[in-house]
């Protein structure tokens, strides 16, 4: 099981990242969240996850994040903990 990539992601899906979190109103309390959780290298599945954190939902796929949800998406995949 992979842990989550966090260097040299593709620029494509850096950009798609970075719209999401303009496009859902993603709050930098909330991005923090995330960015302690990746930090603490959490190890997730190969195929499609998620992780619920408040207010944002973080989606990827083996060990990349794909995409940010807000609570009224729904998630697909295996739920993280």
């Amino acid at each position: 099981m992979p842990e989550i990539q966090r260097a040299n992601l593709p620029p494509a899906l850096l950009a798609h990242l970075l719209d999401r979190v303009a496009e859902r109103n993603i709050t930098k309390d909330d991005l923090m969240q995330v960015l302690h959780w990746i930090e603490e290298n959490p190890i997730v599945p190969e195929g499609d996850w998620f992780k619920r954190f408040g207010r944002v939902t973080v989606c990827g796929k083996g060990a990349l994040i794909k995409t940010f949800l807000s609570p009224e998406h729904v998630a697909i995949g295996k739920e993280v903990e």
